[in-house]
């Protein structure tokens, strides 16, 4: 029998284990206790404070969250407090991690706890999973980690180290190989702290078995890892075809009048939504100045003025997860006797009132960049 097959019959009797015996469980957990690191939400069974943790640390490196989430549980310590704060004040804490969903579901969620489930926690994993904006992972991760229940929490590292242990060729993105993972996961999580077992695999994918570059060498569980018998580390996780990235050609507006600006807030169903911004201006395609004056939007913000100057100011290629947009910046000066009409769409503030606002990335960019932001 070649090594490949006894390595297949070996992988088959851990898929089968239930006794908690996998030696990929126990080198996991001797690894964690010598690996683990150090962040602000380690070490807590507080279930909100675990709550705000992933989600902050969803879609952002954990370098990134670590201030965000002191900041984020100074300000809102408990559910109590971020039930009653105002949506606009959440938004604004949040302001530069993106995906701004997430603050909006976890203020609903809060709410929801306060109404029906008078303001306590819900400890029951069902419940968890009933409030606003949290799925299967988050549920998994707060019932194991705070209530120490065996939950399997599977993430994007978690299904990346699985998919290489047993080179799964199923797509980690589609439903078939997601179930397959899971249940992987879930035979291999111990009764004993399944929460610290939970984060030793999160650990793990982020250290050690990486997207690029893993540290095979290094790995306590290369003579598991069916991925590397086989020589493929590199062909694991599968994923299916990603989606197209849509493109966006944003022309904003960044009006100075006798020291005001304009900003409106952003209230479809789309990106940013409830973020301020500047008067704005989408178009199919790249346009220049001389395009933009033809544009019956921006005919409607300013063809009412006699003259305004208006030039350049910057311009950025903004990616997100689906999209890339590509913004130009315009600084559009109105003389100071001119009277701008906006016909009650946007807000007339004061420059320094600007950061009371809370505002996408982008525009932040562009303030931090302009030299005269405040001119």
């Amino acid at each position: 029998m070649n090594f490949l097959c006894r390595f297949a019959m070996q992988t088959e009797k851990i898929m089968k284990v239930t006794n908690n015996d996998s030696p990929i469980t126990r080198h996991l957990r001797e690894w964690y206790q010598q690996n683990k690191r150090e962040m602000p939400w380690r070490g807590t069974t507080d279930p909100y404070l675990i709550w705000v943790s992933e989600v902050i640390l969803q879609q952002t490196r954990v370098a990134q969250g670590w201030d965000y989430y002191v900041r984020f549980t100074r300000r809102f310590p408990d559910v109590e407090s971020l039930a009653a704060a105002e949506e606009e004040e959440v938004l604004k804490m949040w302001q530069g991690l993106g995906y701004y969903t997430r603050a909006r579901n976890m203020h609903a969620a809060a709410k929801m706890i306060m109404k029906q489930f008078n303001g306590k926690f819900p400890t029951n994993h069902s419940d968890i999973l009933s409030l606003k904006g949290v799925g299967d992972y988050t549920a998994a991760a707060i019932s194991s980690i705070a209530f120490n229940k065996p939950y399997a929490a599977v993430d994007g590292n978690v299904l990346r180290v699985i998919a290489r242990l047993f080179a799964i060729e199923d797509p980690i993105d589609s439903t078939k190989g997601r179930k397959t993972i899971t249940r992987i996961a879930q035979t291999l999580l111990p009764d004993e702290d399944p929460g610290s077992f939970n984060q030793a695999l999160m650990d793990f994918g982020s250290t050690v078995c990486t997207p690029s570059l893993p540290n095979c060498s290094e790995c306590p569980l290369s003579h598991t890892c069916l991925a590397l018998a086989k020589n493929r580390v590199a062909h694991h996780p599968v994923t299916r075809k990603k989606n197209k990235v849509r493109k966006r050609y944003f022309s904003y507006f960044h009006v100075v009048h006798n020291g005001s600006t304009y900003i409106s807030r952003r209230v479809k169903q789309d990106i940013w939504k409830n973020l301020y911004e500047f008067p704005l201006v989408e178009t199919t395609g790249p346009v220049g100045i001389e395009g933009l004056v033809k544009n019956d939007d921006f005919a409607t913000l300013f063809g009412t003025l006699p003259s305004l100057n208006i030039e350049l100011a910057d311009k950025f290629e903004h990616v997100l997860s689906h999209q890339v947009i590509f913004a130009h910046f315009y600084k559009v000066v109105i003389p100071r006797e001119a009277t701008f009409e906006t016909g009650g769409k946007f807000h007339r503030i004061d420059h320094a009132q600007l950061d009371n606002y809370p505002i996408s990335r982008l525009i932040s960019k562009y303030l931090e960049s302009s030299s005269d932001s405040c001119g």
